[in-house]
């Protein structure tokens, strides 16, 4: 049976986050328009001119705006559309036919949710569906100096100056483009100095360049000539050339339209010679090195209007083009157009990549935490983790001087990328105890517990901890957006009378960690006589209070971490982040209070035995072979998900997670190779060389018969035999085992 490969339908989403500004979007005539609430009982409003869009409930009312933002968008005879209401259902969707191009506002009004409050604004999928016959194209990032249609299986050359934007859209999706740049000063001089992904990959350390510290394409003296400022898709390449007659040839299609000779033409009236095969920049390919070696390709991750953005370092001479293959998957078998705009250099576009929750999902550009200004000034060198810009580390203290901080004084660290809902409504003790490991039922309002959320088939989906804001209110804190997803989908098949909001844009938290931390935060959180004060906050318990006396800024404060020290998370409103950074920092200062970035924090959460996604757990690993048994009571008698399958799994144990350690020098990593003998019998999951133990350490998840504490054990390195490392299994956590710092 033959699959077909399908192009994506012609589709455009965007999210708006509830009590965020009203956005405007251009539509055409024939297209239909959605309006979708992702969580529910959010309002949301369309604002467009009289008889354009025809609603598939509700009627046009005339509307006087109140809002001077938004009679700045649209001007005339406009009428508005109340599309979702306070009592709208998880994924209900109003539609409409458009009649007429134009412009459409659409706003979702909604207040600040308070850090103790479980009242998160819904958010809104807007989607538009263009007809067979229409290209949509993304709305313009700016004012836009130039448009250019590359049409399929062509190429085009152009200019641009040093600062202008380049953005390259892939117009209809699955569409490859590859992209030359040349130094316009040096033809002038009669040089050709062009991009060099050869020397890009060398200098960057990276595939293929991303936006952030890594960014930049280099020419073969390694110097900048372009850099990567956003990317909505994440998957180019930078290894094969441009294709080539040869290949086609070769392939048994003679005289075949090829992108080098494609380029060879529109780059003759510029001066630069034809190749046999350019060398080139390919966005949009899917192309991969396996293991042995082999290089690759599938058909691409783009979909409708997906897009690079790229800054130009100097004059550039530039081309770009369509590639031309339809002979395979490269371009989704069809070739199609490639659009390109150039902006002006005055435009100040942020960094970022997109991330999907599911493949359906709106993309959502990386963000910035209500801390970024903070950190920026304190020298974080930033990096995408989940979707946010969180610091790597800081430049004048570095990861060494962050760890040893948190181990001796104190650290503050912006973890806002965590991911946070809310869970609220008459069935939501219920959902809770079906969705994780641990017996909320024990759980009392004010308490927080680490716990797994597990899949049917007992891997992990993710881990989480759970806060009880009231008897029916709970705040659950993980890693990943699909676990609201999952949530939602498990509250409908068993029936349950319960809201999933996500509140990850309305709590920012920062964690201050370290034996320091209480006398920080003591003096500066107020709290009321009904809740604990700082001094008397249990592990595992969260308090509310505000900073700066009973008038001043809300605050949830937990006493939590993931430090292995004594700490406390801090959790607020992003409007107000700045002044909650403000306030820590001037108590802090005194006490030795430094910045702590992603680096030294791993460091720290390896030396005290915490679990990572993605590195002691996946959807294959189960919380015994992650290490984190003790959050799967077998006390806990009442069915939730992936019970059955846990019985099984603790009875009759495969793996279990261990520590390691070598008195050896040699770095070991994640990913290496766990050995007895010729036989391989694990892989490290995490490892650094710990700081305070003076020796490399590793967590690994090993088969059960060798994980006997003392046995002597290797890590392969090359391919696993060439070179070996002796390391010996220790208990874990390797530092603070019994856990008397974090409980003090």
């Amino acid at each position: 049976m033959t699959a077909f490969l399908v192009k994506a339908p012609k589709r455009s989403s965007h999210r708006i986050n509830g009590g965020s500004s009203a956005q405007k979007f251009s539509v055409t005539a024939s297209e239909r328009l959605e309006i979708l609430g992702v969580d529910g009982g959010q309002t949301a409003v369309v604002f467009a001119a009289r008889g354009m869009l025809e609603c598939s409930s509700g009627a046009e009312t005339a509307h006087s705006f109140s809002s001077e933002a938004l009679s700045e968008f649209l001007e005339g005879d406009e009428v508005s559309f109340v599309v979702l209401g306070a009592d709208a259902a998880p994924g209900e969707a109003v539609s409409f036919a458009v009649l007429q191009d134009g412009n459409i506002v659409v706003d979702v009004p909604a207040d600040d949710m308070l850090p103790e409050s479980s009242e998160a604004p819904g958010r809104v999928d807007v989607v538009m569906y263009a007809t067979d016959s229409t290209s949509r194209l993304p709305p313009p990032l700016g004012p836009v100096v130039q448009e250019i249609c590359v049409p399929a299986a062509s190429a085009v050359s152009y200019r641009v100056r040093k600062g202008d934007y380049i953005q390259i859209i892939d117009v209809e999706g699955r569409q490859c483009s590859d992209f030359l740049a040349f130094d316009a000063l040096a033809l002038e001089e009669g040089r050709e100095c062009g991009l060099d992904a050869t020397a890009t990959r060398t200098v960057q350390g990276n595939a293929m360049p991303t936006p952030g510290l890594h960014a930049r394409f280099l020419n073969e003296h390694m110097q900048p000539m372009v850099e990567i400022v956003q990317d909505t898709v994440g998957r180019h390449d930078a290894f094969l050339l441009a294709c080539t007659a040869k290949y086609y040839d070769d392939g048994g299609y003679p005289g075949h339209a090829n992108c080098t000779e494609n380029f060879n033409n529109v780059l003759e009236v510029e001066g630069i010679g034809p190749r046999s095969g350019w060398p080139a920049i390919n966005f949009f390919f899917n192309t991969q090195v396996l293991e042995c070696g082999t290089i690759v390709g599938e058909e691409p991750w783009s979909r409708p209007g997906d897009y690079v953005l790229l800054r130009a370092e100097r004059d550039l001479v530039c081309a770009s083009s369509s590639c031309a293959d339809d002979v395979t998957s490269a371009n989704g078998w069809t070739p199609s157009d490639i659009h390109i705009r150039i902006y002006d250099r005055s435009n100040r576009f942020p960094k970022g990549v997109t991330h999907r929750m599911t493949p359906e999902s709106p993309p959502v550009m990386t963000r910035q935490s209500g801390f970024h200004d903070r950190l920026e000034a304190l020298g974080a060198k930033f990096v995408e983790y989940k979707g946010f810009w969180l610091p790597s580390y800081f430049e004048g203290y570095g990861p060494v001087s962050e760890y040893w901080a948190c181990r001796t004084k104190a650290c503050v660290m912006d973890l806002s990328a965590l991911r946070k809902f809310e869970i609220t409504g008459p069935d939501a003790e219920l959902l809770v105890q079906t969705a994780v490991t641990r017996d909320i039922r024990k759980l009392a309002v004010g308490q927080v517990v680490y716990t797994a959320l597990c899949y049917p088939h007992g891997g992990m989906l993710d881990d989480a901890t759970v806060f009880r804001l009231a008897p029916q209110a709970f705040r659950l804190v993980c890693g990943d957006d699909y676990c609201g997803e999952w949530l939602r989908k498990l509250a409908d098949e068993r029936g349950l009378h319960v809201r999933i909001r996500a509140s990850t844009d309305q709590l920012h938290n920062l964690s201050v960690q370290g034996p320091e931390s209480r006398k920080i935060l003591a003096p500066l959180v107020w709290t009321c006589p009904t809740q604990p004060d700082i001094e008397s906050l249990k592990w595992f318990r969260f308090t509310i209070g505000r900073i700066g006396g009973p008038e001043g800024i809300p605050v949830v404060v937990s006493r939590t971490g993931y430090t292995g020290e004594l700490g406390y998370e801090i959790w607020c409103h992003p409007r107000q982040a700045s002044a909650v950074w403000d306030a820590i920092w001037e108590a802090g200062k005194p006490k030795g209070l430094v910045p702590l970035g992603l680096d030294a924090l791993d460091w720290l959460r390896i030396e005290a035995g915490l679990a990572f996604a993605n590195y002691e757990f996946c959807p294959e690993t189960d919380p015994f072979e992650a290490g984190i048994g003790f959050a799967v009571p077998a006390a806990k008698i009442e069915d939730y998900v992936g019970r059955e399958a846990l019985l099984r799994r603790r009875e009759n144990p495969r793996q279990c997670l261990i520590g390691l350690e070598t008195h050896m020098n040699d770095r070991l990593d994640h990913g290496d190779a766990v050995y007895s003998g010729r036989a391989k019998v694990g892989v490290v999951t995490s490892a650094c060389n710990s700081p305070v133990l003076g020796k490399n350490i590793a967590l690994a998840r090993v088969d059960v018969s060798v994980a006997e504490i003392g046995k002597e054990l290797e890590i392969g390195k090359l391919d696993g035999f060439r070179k070996r490392i002796p390391v010996k299994v220790t208990s874990f956590p390797a530092y603070d085992p019994k856990k008397t710092r974090v409980r003090s």
